[in-house]
């Protein structure tokens, strides 16, 4: 009889292929840091929990701002053993959040991506394309993408400016429960000469935090509108996930839903009827369910899930290349919580907010 193994060691097995946002306000039982005027800016929120289950120097980036150095930020918001700022791939500054249990995530200032998510155990989770560039002349290849103000191909440039703009450190902290000291950061990105170039004209300040609880990743984004016009915008949380050979990964929970299909025209996406069979991926994919369930699971194919929890990412996008990037496809699944469908319009002073988690599930 074959031995258990944890959700975690069934994502070991792959080998190498090579608080929700809770400082608004901060929690009183935190270790906190935070930037003034963000906090002055951003209205308080409640702090929930999804209830199913439990460069060296300077650069400057391509909307102009220049960023502080890893060590100004590490002394102004690092927190020891939880959060630290260092140089990461092509000296961009990144933040590492290590959890007491062992888990660990890796965030870059540029385009505020996520681009490692482990387990206790070590084992990485997300997947960052061979072809990914470190030097900001495009956005990150890999991890989670933010895609905002615009998801895909349309007006603006592919999936919008957040993904290629430097964004600023607003706040950090962590519990002060030793046992369970969750390390977040929370990064803010604004209206600028530079977004207006891009064809959005809106007032915004965008923040996105990203939290360590236990083993498991928590996203919290929210878009505040801070002029005096309301403005549209679609948004996604590009999710690259590695598993073991794209033949054996299949994504439950979307089973039945008629979903836009987009291989065929990205633009003029042709509505397709759903199948009661979970999703498996045999050639080029890129779907769009509407109105898709608050969870969604990635099988792996070692035995092991990723469990996607979400608040208002109505949309699920789930998305392979196939053999048009041969390096790699069979290495990865994207499944994406989105908001894509239907433009999300945000009044003056108004706010929209979203939250996803995920999880490393055992399935047998």
């Amino acid at each position: 009889q074959m031995p258990s193994l944890s959700g975690a060691e069934r994502i070991r097995m792959k080998g190498t292929i090579a608080r929700p946002g809770a400082v608004w306000p901060a929690h009183p039982h935190r270790l906190a840091r935070r930037s003034r005027a963000v906090a002055s800016a951003i209205a308080p929120a409640a702090r929930t929990r999804f209830g199913r289950r439990a460069t060296r120097g300077r650069r400057r980036a391509s909307t102009g701002a220049v960023a502080p150095s890893a060590g100004e930020l590490q002394s102004s918001y690092g927190l020891k053993d939880s959060v630290a700022f260092e140089s990461g791939e092509g000296g961009l500054t990144k933040i590492v959040l290590t959890h007491v249990c062992g888990s660990s995530a890796e965030i870059y200032l540029y385009g505020a991506c996520v681009t490692s998510w482990k387990q206790a155990s070590g084992d990485e989770v997300l997947y960052v394309r061979p072809d990914a560039k470190f030097d900001m002349s495009k956005a990150i290849s890999g991890g989670i993408p933010l895609c905002f103000p615009q998801f895909g191909p349309g007006e603006m440039k592919q999936h919008g400016f957040a993904r290629d703009s430097l964004w600023r450190v607003a706040s950090t902290s962590a519990d002060y429960n030793p046992d369970d000291r969750d390390p977040c950061v929370e990064l803010v990105l604004e209206d600028s000469d530079e977004t207006r170039a891009c064809g959005f004209a809106g007032s915004f300040k965008v923040s996105y935090s990203i939290t360590l609880h236990r083993e498991t990743l928590q996203t919290d984004f929210r878009v505040i509108n801070t002029g005096d016009a309301p403005f549209e915008f679609t948004a996604a949380l590009h999710s690259y996930f590695e598993v073991a050979g794209v033949e054996n990964a299949s994504v439950s929970g979307l089973e039945g839903l008629a979903y836009l299909d987009k291989v065929p025209n990205p633009t003029d996406p042709k509505r397709e009827p759903g199948s009661s069979e979970e999703l498996r991926i045999a050639g080029e994919t890129d779907r769009i369910y509407e109105d898709a369930p608050s969870e969604v699971v990635l099988k792996v194919g070692t035995g092991a899930g990723v469990q996607i929890q979400n608040e208002n990412w109505s949309d699920c996008v789930v998305w392979n290349p196939w053999t048009s990037m041969e390096a790699c496809y069979k290495e990865f699944v994207c499944v994406e919580n989105a908001k894509t469908a239907q433009k999300v319009r945000v009044g003056p002073n108004e706010s929209w907010r979203a939250r996803a988690d995920f999880a490393v599930v055992d399935l047998i």
